[in-house]
């Protein structure tokens, strides 16, 4: 099994959701989060005043499926996301021991 995490823009979030349930993804958590990479922030004017956002307003999508599903869901996101400008995100894929449903006490793939 694998958990997938992509870092994405805001405003791709419904076009990667859909993209990711129709190759069969049925869970997904999502966290609003901050953070920068390369593009280090960018200045905004407000009131006058010139000032540095430091942290740049981004989509945590973490996804657990087989591995052999893995690929397409990185595909998947990687052509849905790109914008082709700097700030797209990232994708993180970290290998998972073990997965255990709560309420069932299902584990592993029948988890998922």
């Amino acid at each position: 099994m694998k958990k997938i995490e992509a870092i994405i823009k805001p405003f791709k979030l419904d076009e990667v959701k859909s993209a990711l349930h129709s190759i069969g993804i049925k869970g997904m958590t999502i966290t609003e989060v901050k953070g920068f990479g390369r593009q280090r922030g960018h200045k905004e004017i407000y009131r006058g005043a010139e000032y540095e956002v430091d942290f740049i307003p981004k989509i945590k999508m973490e996804i657990v499926v087989e591995s052999s599903l893995a690929d397409a869901v990185v595909d998947t996101i990687m052509k849905v996301a790109k914008t082709g400008k700097i700030g797209d995100g990232k994708i993180f894929i970290i290998p998972l021991e073990q997965v255990i449903r709560i309420r069932t006490g299902e584990s592993g793939v029948d988890a998922i």
